[in-house]
């Protein structure tokens, strides 16, 4: 099974079942009249698994080149890496890429880089490939049930991954390049800070060039100057595209130098304690010559860390100066453009004069609208009888005298009949009172008789 194959039959669901694989294996062109929904699932899954394939590495190179991550090349090289024991070779494998080139999920690759308009712009001129299709269709080489399918060799740019990796791309430059140095990259700069967020150790020649012109083009977030390979992220401020200049490409030439230096120097740091540690074993083992071989490498060495890090201070110093000015410059911009738009506002309020003018004529408006009120009110006022206003104003201070009355009135009931009830209360414990020392005294008479009568009991038992 080749590494294609089971790249697929692990990560794809549509490639785990045999009936599936059947499926998919078969030329089911004839499905596109009598089954739709059928040849379309089997075309998704087709395009899923190319497009995830060539995402991970796993789609056949020419030989001697990279794996390719944004195009998919065609050609014997795929039919081989597909090609299964019990089923042979897909056999619409065709027909459903000349389907995802007509939806523009697939652009050839000639197509996509030659392009002067983006890819989303909708033209009405067909593209080569559009026209070569046109004409197998006629042959009845492709397109047409009975005919043999037929994969035709190139390659096609997988627009979902592009995409993809474009996304990533902005997205970490958008939290990472805040100043308009950080924005500034070479290419190999480029795919060295890239590479990780578009999940990959190294971006091919190809694709490098497919993702740049899709942020240039379709994207219009960077500039890209293909003569010295500078590369500049366009500002969020910025209206129009940036332009490269020559302080660009020096600026893109010291960052490069300076992750080029860094590396360098902690790999000769690393290379420094092994060739010491070498020396140190030797001398123990009583091997002069390997010892002395060691020590005069680790010298060697560290002549070269000093000769590096010095480098690297010097260009860190300059890229800090050369960055400080173009914050400079910068600001001096927006100021420059601030006065501008302060200048331009104040001609249109039109000098001091239209201002006490203006204001001047404000205050005459409001005195008149004052006046305008005041007589108004007058006209109001007037109106009104002042005795009905009295008339009413007595109702209800009446009313409100009526109320506070009843209140009282309710209170003091309230307060009689509660003090009624302690009365009559009291008069009933005064009635009780002799009823009540009565009963004690013949309480205490019987337990005294009692008392007695058991003291007789107790000494005549003793008698």
């Amino acid at each position: 099974m080749t590494e294609l194959l089971e790249f697929l039959r692990t990560h794809e669901e549509a490639f785990h079942s045999r009936a599936r694989l059947a499926s998919l294996y078969s030329d089911f062109r004839y499905q596109r009249q009598t089954n739709p929904d059928g040849y379309q699932a089997n075309a998704s899954a087709w395009l899923r698994a190319l497009t995830a394939a060539a995402k991970a590495g796993f789609i056949p190179a020419q030989a001697g080149t990279q794996h390719d991550r944004f195009t998919v090349h065609t050609g014997e090289e795929l039919l081989r890496g597909l090609q299964t024991q019990e089923f042979g070779r897909p056999l619409a494998l065709g027909s459903v890429l000349e389907d995802a080139v007509r939806k523009e999920q697939l652009v050839p690759l000639r197509d996509f880089l030659d392009a002067k308009q983006s890819i989303y712009a909708k033209s009405w001129l067909p593209t080569p490939w559009q026209v070569m299709s046109w004409s197998l269709r006629q042959i009845g080489v492709i397109g047409r049930e009975g005919a043999e399918d037929r994969l035709v060799k190139g390659d096609f740019v997988v627009m979902a991954n592009v995409e993809e990796a474009a996304k990533a791309v902005l997205d970490q430059a958008s939290r990472t390049a805040t100043s308009n140095t950080s924005r500034v990259f070479s290419q190999d700069l480029f795919s060295a800070t890239f590479s990780s967020a578009i999940g990959v150790e190294s971006l091919s020649q190809k694709d490098t060039t497919v993702l740049l012109t899709h942020l240039v083009r379709d994207r219009t977030a960077i500039a890209h100057d293909t003569t010295s390979g500078t590369i500049k992220f366009k500002a969020p401020t910025d209206t129009a595209m940036p332009t490269i200049e020559q302080e660009d490409i020096t600026i893109a030439s010291l960052r490069t130098l300076i992750t080029t230096l860094e590396p360098e120097i902690e790999e000769l740091t690393q290379r420094i304690s092994e060739l010491d540690a070498k020396a140190r074993q030797a001398v123990t083992q009583k091997q002069l010559i390997t010892a002395k071989t060691a020590l005069r490498q680790k010298k060697l060495a560290e002549t070269k860390v000093q000769q590096r890090t010095a480098t690297l201070m010097q260009t860190e110093e300059v890229y800090a100066k050369i960055e400080q000015a173009a914050d400079q410059v910068e600001m001096v911009r927006v100021m420059e453009a601030s006065s501008q738009t302060l200048k331009s506002l104040n001609q249109k309020i039109g000098g001091v004069e239209k201002v006490q003018d203006v204001m001047e004529g404000l205050r005459d408006e409001i005195a008149n609208t004052e006046e305008i009120q005041s007589a108004i009110n007058e006209v109001s006022v007037g109106a009104v009888d002042e005795g009905e206003v009295e008339d009413e104003l007595e109702a209800m201070e009446r009313a409100e005298r009526e109320v506070v009355e009843e209140r009282e009135r309710v209170a003091r009931e309230a307060m009689e009949n509660e003090e009624a009830e302690r009365t009559r209360v009291r008069l009933a414990d005064l009635d009780q009172q002799p009823a009540r020392e009565a009963s004690e005294d013949l309480k205490h008479t019987t337990q005294s008789e009692h008392t007695e009568l058991g003291l007789g009991e107790t000494q005549m038992e003793h008698a």
